[in-house]
């Protein structure tokens, strides 16, 4: 127990004081460590072992592959086609610009496994057209904020990737399907209040019709980035590769694309995207190997095992312990980023819900749910200082905008945890399986 305590208050001080969160939980396992090895030089190579061994992981490759991926989309000029199949899609709806931003973030932000880059190429593109045609900015900014984050559930997810790997070896192609529903019900969400709003005449009534000649060409421009998701998709189940060769493919299939098909990445843009995946690349790596070092820690001291039992103590219910547990991981995750939060809590809360019976596929879609809005809100949001700044509107302005739509996003959550079949029925479907 004292281990723990070492944890929470080092990691919490270290985190207030605005410390790097794959730092604050290296120094506090550190500490930890040190509680229980008093000879420092052990100490240290046992947490570079353990930081070294967890990386050791093949399914880890996939991460950067889709950040390459995710980047040379970017700046390859696939998102541009995308918004363009958006507003073909849902350009006909009042308000239909805000519209546009849900479908785009759903369909960008799935294809690059990014809600920071969703947020950043949709509301670089639409937040011209929403000022010119008089939308609201704060509103359509906050809008931009709410949805990006879905493409995290929507496959291929990065984010799911992680909890496979965390959660000791969850099906990746399992999560991925089963993620399509909770997805769709987050953008979903987001559309249901943007509706509302232009139900009462709050937004501009400018409608983007096409005809259907005008429809088809852009359909048939978007038609091959769409494809991506086929490709990826369709091997991942047929059992033609795995996620991580999936990603590899993906990689390849976007340079192909952008750089013969649009002819629109060039050698400059695609070396900046492979520094941005190296970049990235090592901050998530980072964190994966100080968190496995954790919950390492954490499990042969006892300590999960401890604060696992203690909340079953609470309470033997498994609707009152959900409930806690998505109550918990709202707050938390207003302070951590998607990575770090699968990091850190999986390990804590993954055993206490296989205690309840509660399916590791169905709580990995819940935990992802929960993170997703969580890096929409402050302090720690990424998506909304991106989509402040893209939309060149002050943070003060977004949070009563926001309001209304976290709320609907938190029903959506709730619904997805307390009906299984929302993330269960699919891969029973497609797959025949559900774990």
């Amino acid at each position: 127990m004292i281990e723990l305590t070492i944890l929470g208050v080092v990691f919490s001080a270290l985190l207030f004081y605005g410390v790097p969160v794959s730092f604050c939980i290296g120094i506090a396992t550190l500490l930890a460590l040190f509680n229980i090895m008093p000879d420092v030089s052990t100490a240290l190579v046992i947490s570079a072992q353990r930081m070294t061994s967890s990386l050791d992981s093949f399914t880890l490759v996939a991460i950067p592959l889709f950040i390459l991926a995710g980047g040379m989309m970017n700046t390859g000029g696939i998102a541009l086609r995308l918004i363009d199949f958006a507003k073909v899609v849902v350009g006909w709806l009042p308000g239909s610009l805000a519209h546009i931003t849900c479908v785009a973030n759903a369909l960008f932000g799935a294809i690059s496994g990014s809600a920071v880059a969703s947020a950043a190429a949709v509301g670089a593109t639409l937040s011209p057209l929403q000022r010119k045609e008089g939308y609201d900015m704060p509103f359509c900014a906050s809008v931009n904020v709410a949805s990006s984050p879905c493409g995290l559930l929507i496959p291929p997810s990065g984010a799911l990737i992680v909890y496979s790997l965390i959660s000791g070896g969850t099906p990746v192609d399992v999560l991925f399907v089963a993620g399509y529903i909770p997805g769709i019900m987050m953008a979903a969400s987001v559309m249901m209040w943007v509706a509302w709003k232009a139900h009462k005449g709050d937004l501009p009534t400018t409608v983007h019709r096409y005809s259907f000649d005008e429809a088809m060409k852009i359909t048939l421009r978007a038609i091959p980035a769409l494809f991506l998701i086929l490709i990826i998709m369709g091997g991942i189940i047929g059992g033609i590769f795995t996620a991580t060769e999936a990603a590899g493919v993906a990689a390849l299939y976007t340079f192909i694309l952008g750089r013969f098909f649009y002819k629109s990445l060039g050698w400059k843009a695609l070396i900046k995207s492979t520094l941005d995946a190296s970049v990235g690349t090592a901050v998530v790596m980072l964190m994966v190997g100080v968190s496995m070092t954790m919950s390492w820690l954490l499990a042969s001291t006892g300590s999960a095992k401890m604060l696992a039992d203690a909340v079953v103590g609470f309470s033997d219910n498994a609707y009152v312990l959900m409930f806690l547990f998505n109550v918990l991981l709202l707050l938390l995750g207003t302070f951590l980023d998607i990575t770090p939060g699968l990091l850190i809590f999986t390990p804590i809360f993954l055993p206490i819900a296989m205690k309840l019976g509660i399916s590791p596929v169905h709580f990995g879609i819940i935990i992802t749910f929960n993170l997703c809005i969580g890096i929409a809100t402050p302090p720690v949001g990424s998506t909304l200082f991106v989509s402040a700044r893209v939309a060149k509107v002050p943070l003060s302005q977004l949070t009563m905008p926001l309001l209304p739509m976290f709320t609907l996003e938190i029903i959506a959550l709730f619904l997805v945890t307390y009906i299984p079949a929302l993330s269960l029925w699919l891969p029973q479907v497609v797959l025949g399986k559900v774990g």
